[in-house]
C-alpha cells in the first residue's frame, strides 16, 4: 500500500494579497503650493526684516518649520511661523492640485490601496486643501509630538493607523528629506518628478507624472503577487 506524500507548502501555488498603502507628501506632490509659500515668505521677510531668500527657504521644505529656521540661522521661529501661517491661510486658494493627481488617487483606490498623507504642513492648513481632493484618506499625519522628517516617526505612525506593513507601502515625496524619512522607515520611496526638489543618491524610482505613479504602483503590486513565495523546508 502506498501512502501519498503530503504536499509541502511550496508544492501548491498561492497568492497572498497584502494590504497596501500609498502615503504622500502634500506640498509639491498633491498641491502646487509654491506661489502660496513664496507670498507667505515675502511677508515674513517684510514684517520681520529677514534676509534669507525664498529659494533658500524652499531648499528645506518638508522639515518642521522650527528646523528650517535653525537651518537658515533665524531666531524667533514661533513668531515667524505665526506670520507665515497667517499668510498661507490667506492665500491658500491660489494653490491648485497638480494636473492628473486626482485621477491618480482614484486609480489607487480602485486598485485597493489605502491612502495617507504625511506632511510638515500644520493640520489647519492641510485639511482644507485635502478636502478639495475628495478622497478618503485613511490617515493624515501633520506635525505633532513625534519627530518630524527626516525622522521616520510620522511614516511609521501612519502605517500603524492604516494597518499596513512598511514593506507593503510607498511614500511619494519631492524632497531629499522625504527620501531619507522613507529609507529610515523601511518604506519604498518614489520621487515625484513634478515637484520642487531633486532626489539624493542613490537615485530612487522617479515618477515623472501622476499617471506614471499609477503604473509604478501597479507594476510593484503585480510583481509582489506573482513572485513565488520563499521556499519552506518540508519535514518528512
Amino acid at each position: 500500500m502506498v501512502i501519498p506524500r503530503p504536499a509541502c507548502p511550496q508544492d501548491e501555488p498561492s497568492v497572498i494579497h497584502h494590504p497596501r498603502a500609498l502615503l504622500l507628501d502634500l506640498d509639491g506632490v498633491l498641491f502646487d503650493t509654491r506661489v502660496v509659500m513664496c507670498k507667505a515668505w515675502q511677508l515674513v521677510q517684510e514684517r520681520h526684516n529677514v534676509d534669507a531668500s525664498f529659494e533658500e527657504y524652499l531648499q528645506h521644505v518638508g522639515r518642521p518649520f522650527p528646523d528650517i529656521m535653525r537651518q537658515l540661522g533665524l531666531r524667533d521661529a514661533e513668531l515667524l511661523h505665526t506670520t507665515y501661517d497667517e499668510a498661507s491661510v490667506r492665500w491658500a486658494d491660489l494653490a491648485p492640485p497638480f494636473p492628473g493627481i486626482k485621477a491618480a488617487l482614484r486609480a489607487f483606490i480602485e486598485d485597493g490601496w489605502s491612502l495617507g498623507v504625511v506632511t510638515a504642513k500644520p493640520l489647519n492648513r492641510a485639511a482644507p486643501l485635502l478636502e478639495r481632493l475628495g478622497c478618503p484618506f485613511g490617515t493624515v499625519r501633520t506635525p505633532g509630538s513625534e519627530r518630524g522628517k527626516p525622522a521616520p516617526d510620522a511614516l511609521l505612525l501612519a502605517l500603524v493607523e492604516l494597518g499596513v506593513d512598511p514593506a507593503h507601502a510607498i511614500y511619494v515625496g519631492d524632497m531629499a528629506v522625504d527620501q531619507e524619512a522613507a529609507l529610515r522607515a523601511g518604506v519604498r520611496y518614489v520621487h515625484a518628478g513634478w515637484g520642487y526638489g531633486a532626489p539624493a543618491p542613490p537615485t530612487p524610482t522617479i515618477a515623472e507624472t501622476p499617471p506614471r505613479l499609477v503604473q509604478i504602483g501597479r507594476n510593484l503590486r503585480a510583481l509582489a503577487e506573482t513572485s513565488p513565495p520563499a521556499p519552506l523546508r518540508c519535514v518528512r
